[in-house]
């Protein structure tokens, strides 16, 4: 695998997950968080009745738009992902409280991570994709969600769903259905597909 040396390649995230998947990749990146006022636009797609995917799509829109404009000859990534069972979406837990009420929702049930990813460059958006995992979770005891909530401590407040599949959270399931990488936040079989077509990536 060759990487361009022209485009430079942005990742408008402080994702910690989204960069070691680049990491792994292989891929020469840097790194720049987008601020967004992501709850006010997760509001609007579900005032507007959008789709998840839609909606999705629009936030990882707004994180690679804002960044694409300081570097209009970079290729600018921008990624989002929610989290919906049923009509209901969710959040990242506010507090332990919020997470143990969010596994016993999922306990016994089935959700779905979608995950939208864009590319920005020369002003426009030049990519985007859609992926969506689909995670079948195992009955779970209150002592099960107890043990485990003490075992992860406060980093399940930092990821949607209350769970890290790299991580303890693996035990939550019972079968999952899509690409590894979706579940983590960033679906890269598409991107690095993306990346060939636009000549980033050669070999």
């Amino acid at each position: 695998m060759i990487q361009a040396a022209s485009p430079s390649l942005i990742l408008a995230s402080a994702s910690a997950s989204r960069r070691a998947l680049l990491d792994a990749a292989g891929l020469r990146y840097q790194a720049i968080p987008a601020a967004v006022d992501e709850a006010a636009l997760k509001e609007a797609a579900q005032a507007e009745g959008l789709r998840v995917g839609d909606a999705a799509v629009m936030l990882a829109d707004a994180k690679a738009r804002q960044i694409a404009r300081r570097d209009p000859e970079a290729l600018v990534i921008g990624s989002d992902q929610l989290l919906v069972m049923g009509e209901r979406w969710f959040d990242k837990p506010r507090d332990m409280a919020e997470a143990a009420a969010h596994l016993r929702a999922f306990s016994g049930q089935s959700h779905q991570l979608v995950n939208g990813t864009v590319a920005w460059r020369f002003g426009q958006r030049v990519w985007q994709n859609v992926a969506v995992a689909t995670l079948h979770v195992r009955p779970l005891s209150d002592e099960f969600i107890a043990a485990y909530l003490a075992a992860e401590g406060q980093a399940l407040l930092a990821t949607v769903g209350a769970y890290r599949l790299e991580a303890a959270g693996v035990h939550l399931f019972q079968r999952i259905e899509g690409e590894h990488s979706t579940i983590l936040g960033l679906a890269m079989l598409p991107l690095l597909g993306f990346l060939r077509q636009h000549g980033v990536l050669r070999g």
